[in-house]
């Protein structure tokens, strides 16, 4: 090429996002104006600091996404918001001295920042912060709604406590018994907490995923089936001989029930202590809750634990009436299933553990058929299904079989039934930190809880407050914020001061980027004409915690009749994760990558481009092994080909010798249109590179004209949802267009031309010809084989005789040598 040029990102980059800003370029069309709507949406990010490299690929992803589809003449929205609140901001200010409030806001005015060099096409206007009263108000507003419907309560319950950051954690945020945050092992607490009724939604959480199944992946749909896990069972009542009281336990397996020996409570459940009194084992029964008290155990603790304590009174069992001991013991939860559970020690193993450590008995119940089994032998439960034995009239029943008949049996003698059971809890939101949002009710010694007046919201957080973790919320200890009157009754009353769990705050920010109202939390007008969101992409990390909390708030709002569907995001993408040397990115590590620099450097387009390019989206991403490099120098060829592409547009066309280049335009067109669609952005990258070493070597031959012409501007409108910046440029400077390359059409292409150039494909059997095939000239060894073997004349021609040897000379000669041959 004639020109060289120099590609300067430093220049080229800024220039274009204020044209973007001061365009407009990028803000969504609230009214209908006659193109489809299309809302892209990223995961917002949580302000701990500046971007790091897993944000760059995220929306990298988005943006490509987005910026497609606006070539489509799709109207898109793309709005970007903080999800302020949160305990890594607080404990981040405690441990510089300052407000949690400036060290947030702060935080976002960087990201922001970063956000706009990277060149992000948002809807800027629409963005807020969940830590904004202004936003928050309507956070307190939702939990009204579901305060006053009965879906948001407060009671007594085993609480996750972590010693660190000195609060409560739901399940779901402990992970391996440890805190899914700061890693410090979890303990139990047993505090006054606020729920969410998320239990009474399990069943449509559960078959709303119909609704799902062609826009999320399996493994997301997967996970969130097993978090709410859903159990066909029975609920059986067992009475303790000793006090006439009637315990229920529920069981997958009914068919078990003859192989009971044992019954078993958690160390919370209410009969304990009156049951020990009556067992004489008061003392003992105290002094073991009192230690399990002053040394909690985490979940997988409990669970993992075998030690117990006879409680000195019997059980009897419903369907033989034998009189077994009971126990308490940690590992039965409270807070799953009943709080009491049958022992079935031949078929269940924590039941055979625990039997083994205490000397209980082992009787086998269910046998394979034809096996018979030896209890004092076994070294592990049989937890298979087999033919029920020692069953009473139920000998010889198959497993499946029994256990719909012991289920008839039980509910004909009234000691028994049918019943689901799930492993999902009510959600719990209270957190008894500062920096969330204040939970608006009042408690009042003579009306109870009463919901904050809609006129009062929001409940602002007070400044002045003394926010280290000491246990209880730093909110209590505020006497301007703790002492009210009462609206109902207007006597003293006392104002709630646990805040609101950061997913509470992100379960529904999806709708109000639809508008921002001062009257009410979003436009049910404006939801309908956006939602469900097009495109939603996030971290896998979010499959159970954030994307289940919004599709049970979605439903509840949908059930009020504020939103007109029950599903949020049509579409999920989740992208891998961004690693450094093997390990995720962590400042305690002193790992992390932030883009700014990397952006100064190579320029924004080029850190884009190797995101994208490094590996399918769903892929981890190691940095080390990647670098800007590569993209930046093919950057640069794209900026001179395109220019000297447009240097020649008057010259006289290459006739014959252009077509070449005119087919692989085509053919790019439509490869790359299938890959983007699908995702494949790393494939599609690999297309348009193809692509500019062929403009390139036609420019170096000396072509010009119309075919130069039309690859360079299709290389520059297909590579625009990936390097905004550059195709603008270059759609303006260098090809004459006046308006933005984000307002023009996405290339189409003729079928004719895309279609790939075909050659024959001569099928023998041991040397003679027996069929001739058409295929595409880049057909490998592989497809020609495969071509040739399932022709029916060939299959033909060898009657059955065996394959000895294929010879390939792809893509024009395949033979086949049999061994008769």
């Amino acid at each position: 090429m004639a020109t060289r040029r120099i590609y300067d990102p430093g220049t080229i980059e800024p220039k274009w996002q204020e044209h973007w800003d001061r365009e407009g370029v990028f803000k969504a069309v609230e009214e209908d104006d006659g193109r489809p709507r299309f809302y892209n949406l990223q995961m917002f990010p949580y302000p701990s600091g500046d971007m790091h490299m897993g944000h760059a690929e995220a929306f990298g992803i988005s943006e490509a996404i987005g910026l497609y589809h606006r070539m489509k003449g799709e109207n898109v929205l793309n709005p970007i918001g903080w999800d302020g609140f949160g305990l890594p901001a607080e404990n981040a200010a405690i441990k510089r001295g300052i407000h949690p409030k400036e060290w947030t806001y702060a935080n976002i005015a960087q990201q922001r920042s970063t956000l706009h060099r990277y060149g992000c096409a948002f809807d800027w206007d629409r963005q807020f912060n969940t830590c904004d009263p202004d936003y928050y108000r309507w956070t307190q507003w939702i939990f009204l709604q579901l305060f006053e419907r009965g879906l948001a309560y407060r009671r007594l319950a085993p609480a996750n406590w972590c010693p660190k950051d000195q609060t409560v954690l739901a399940n779901e945020q402990v992970i391996g018994g440890r805190c899914e945050r700061c890693g410090t092992p979890v303990v139990r607490r047993d505090l006054t907490q606020w729920f969410f009724r998320i239990t009474d939604y399990a069943d449509r959480l559960l078959d709303d995923m119909a609704q799902l199944e062609e826009g999320w992946t399996d493994r997301v749909l997967t996970q969130q089936r097993n978090w709410i896990g859903r159990s066909q069972g029975a609920e059986v009542t067992f009475r303790v001989d000793e006090s006439g009281d009637e315990v229920t336990v529920f069981t997958t397996r009914p068919d078990t029930l003859w192989g009971v020996t044992f019954f078993v409570f958690a160390p919370e459940h209410p009969l304990v202590t009156r049951l020990a009194e009556r067992g004489g084992t008061a003392a003992e029964v105290t002094e073991f809750l009192d230690r399990l008290q002053r040394s909690p155990m985490a979940s997988h603790e409990q669970a993992a634990s075998r030690e117990g304590l006879a409680l000195g009174v019997r059980a009897v069992n419903p369907v033989n009436h034998e009189r077994v001991p009971c126990f308490v013991a940690p590992y039965v939860l409270m807070e799953y299933g009943t709080g009491a559970v049958m022992g079935v020690p031949a078929h269940d193993q924590r039941d055979f553990e625990f039997a083994r450590q205490h000397g209980l008995p082992v009787r086998v119940v269910i046998e394979s058929p034809g096996e018979g089994r030896d209890a004092d032998a076994m070294d592990e439960a049989y937890d298979h299904e087999g033919v029920m034995v020692r069953s009473g009239e139920l000998d010889g029943t198959p497993s499946p079989e029994g256990i719909a008949e012991v289920i008839a049996w039980l509910t004909d003698r009234g000691v028994g039934r049918a019943a689901v059971s799930y492993r999902l809890r009510d959600w719990l939101i209270s957190r008894q930190r500062y920096w969330g949002a204040p939970i608006p009710i009042i408690h009042c010694p003579s009306c109870g809880e009463v919901g904050v007046p809609e006129s009062d919201l929001p409940v602002l957080l007070p400044d002045d407050v003394d926010f280290s973790p000491q246990g209880e919320s730093p909110l209590a200890k505020n006497p301007g914020f703790v002492n009210v009157t009462c609206p109902a009754c207007g006597g003293a009353a006392k104002r709630e001061t646990d805040t609101m769990d950061t997913f509470v705050d992100s379960s529904w920010y999806y709708l109000r980027f639809t508008g921002k109202y001062d009257d009410r939390a979003f436009s049910r007008e404006q939801v309908a004409k956006w939602l469900p969101v097009s495109q939603y992409t996030g971290g896998i990390e979010h499959a159970i915690l954030h994307l289940l909390y919004s599709r049970f708030v979605t439903k509840v709002l949908h059930d009020i009749g504020l939103v007109p569907f029950s599903e949020p995001f049509a579409h999920l993408l989740n992208q891998g994760m961004v690693v450094n040397e093997g390990a995720a990115l962590s400042k305690s590590r002193g790992n992390v990558v932030e883009p700014l620099p990397l952006i100064e450097r190579w320029g924004a387009d080029s850190i884009r481009t190797t995101m994208l390019f490094s590996g399918p989206v769903e892929d981890d991403v190691d940095w080390a092994t990647v670098s800007a490099a590569g993209a930046h120098k093919w950057l640069g060829r794209v900026y001179r080909a395109v220019f000297e592409a447009s240097a020649r547009t008057g010259e006289r066309g290459s006739g014959s010798a252009g077509e070449p280049l005119r087919r692989l335009v085509h053919r790019t067109r439509k490869g790359v249109t299938a890959d983007v669609e699908r995702h494949r952005f790393n494939v599609a990258i690999a297309k348009l590179m193809t692509l500019t070493n062929e403009l390139v070597r036609a420019l170096d031959a000396g072509a010009g004209g119309a075919e130069v012409r039309e690859a360079a501007e299709t290389l520059t409108q297909m590579t625009a949802p990936f390097t905004p910046h550059l195709a603008e440029e270059l759609w303006h400077e260098a090809l004459g267009n006046g308006d933005s390359v984000f307002r023009s059409s996405w290339p189409s292409w003729e079928e004719d031309l895309a279609r790939k150039e075909e050659v024959v494909l001569v099928v023998q059997v041991d040397g003679k010809v027996r069929d001739r095939l058409s295929v595409p000239l880049d057909t490998d060894e592989d497809a020609c084989r495969e071509l040739a073997l399932a022709s029916e004349r060939v299959r033909a021609a060898l009657d059955g005789r065996e394959i000895e040897r294929v010879v390939v000379r792809a893509p024009k000669l395949v033979n086949l040598v049999t061994s008769s041959h």
